[in-house]
């Protein structure tokens, strides 16, 4: 166990070189090496929310144009975790574009069709976005703007103190509450 520990170390060092790096020089082919390592774990992200290849693997390079801009602003310690959450909020804001704008494939005999079938559209992502955004409305102040800073906004908890002018700890403590507050009242509005 020991290993895999030092390993891992090892890894998130080799991280912040790599990002140390990057900010620095803005050489893409060091960024490039650093998003490599963690690709399929971004396709995984993707298509367990897009449940399309193709469409997972055009967010996969997305994400990565982000990075280019994103990275060089951020100050990030565990790059793993922050570009999955990067890549989980990619998801839910392009689910959440398609919801507003959904396209329609049109067959070439579209207008010569009579039969025309009405198409029966899963609203089920639309609908979870929707009560996330009304449960976010009902959360008291200081959370609801903590936990939007720093889950949609990937700012720090630093960021978010600033931003607010909270203190760090209460910081910490409107973000943990929030956050559970938030996924009570998404599961209860869930189940009606």
């Amino acid at each position: 166990m020991k290993f895999i520990k030092t390993t891992s170390k090892i890894n998130e060092q080799d991280d912040l070189s790599l990002i140390a790096t990057y900010q620095q020089s803005g050489d893409l082919e060091v960024l490039g090496t650093l998003y490599n390592k963690y690709m399929h774990l971004v396709f995984g992200v993707c298509f367990n929310y897009f449940k399309d290849e193709e469409q997972s693997k055009d967010a996969v390079m997305q994400i990565f144009e982000e990075l280019v801009v994103k990275l060089k602003v951020h100050q990030v310690q565990n790059f793993k975790s922050w570009l999955h959450v990067l890549s989980r909020n990619h998801c839910l804001m392009a689910l959440r574009k398609s919801a507003k704008n959904p396209t329609v494939a049109m067959e070439d005999n579209f207008v010569e069709n009579g039969d025309f079938v009405h198409l029966d559209i899963d609203d089920t992502k639309e609908t979870q976005l929707t009560v996330m955004e009304k449960c976010m409305e009902t959360l008291p102040e200081e959370q609801r703007k903590s936990v939007d800073l720093f889950y949609l906004q990937e700012k720090c908890y630093k960021e978010v103190a600033d931003i607010t002018g909270y203190d760090m700890l209460k910081v910490k403590s409107y973000i943990q509450n929030g956050k559970r507050n938030l996924k009570i009242c998404i599961e209860k509005n869930s189940e009606l």
